[in-house]
């Protein structure tokens, strides 16, 4: 349990205002299409989520076990610092054509995004961390991605501009770095 919630609200914090969070507010504005749009989300997530977790536990069979704890601790502490950077969508990283439909458009188009991003990153760190509970991880950090971004495609830029963004990047900041501490001490 403390896997998928630690997994669930570190992702959620660290997606408000993230790359693929914007990219969900252009997918909606362009294609107009939540329920595809939502379910490519969810199924670029799973895949993408359940790589990086199982990476993340194949590292930790890789990194001798005394070492674990200090060096996911300080990759924790690093992702803290790192959501305190405003994230931008570059227009390389927006569809221009629907061709293919609402669905694989931002099926793929959300996989491709996420590839080095924090919440993917987080995931590996979180994979690693939580080895024994590896499918906790996944459907953790697929929840907080999806609580984080159903809402940005039902509400669109009206959310966006309502939501204190820096508050929200100085919350997930914190937990980020809380976490890494008690990963560090605890083990």
């Amino acid at each position: 349990m403390e896997a998928l919630l630690t997994s669930t609200l570190l992702v959620t914090m660290a997606e408000i205002g993230d790359k693929t969070q914007l990219l969900s507010f252009v997918l909606a504005a362009r294609l107009r299409k939540p329920g595809p749009i939502i379910a490519g989300i969810f199924a670029a997530t799973i895949v993408n989520h359940a790589l990086a977790g199982s990476f993340g536990v194949w590292l930790s069979t890789m990194i001798p076990a005394h070492w674990l704890p200090w060096i996911i601790g300080a990759i924790f502490i690093a992702f803290g610092f790192w959501t305190l950077i405003p994230d931008k969508l570059d227009e390389d990283d927006t569809p221009k054509d629907s061709r293919m439909g609402a669905f694989v458009t931002t099926t793929i188009a959300f996989f491709l995004a996420e590839m080095g991003d924090k919440t993917q990153l987080a995931t590996v760190a979180l994979g690693a961390r939580y080895e024994e509970a590896i499918v906790s991880v996944v459907f953790g950090t697929t929840l907080g991605m999806m609580v984080a971004n159903v809402p940005a495609v039902l509400i669109g830029q009206k959310l966006a501009d309502q939501l204190p963004l820096n508050i929200i990047r100085k919350v997930a900041a914190t937990l980020f770095v809380i976490t890494g501490v008690v990963t560090i001490i605890w083990g």
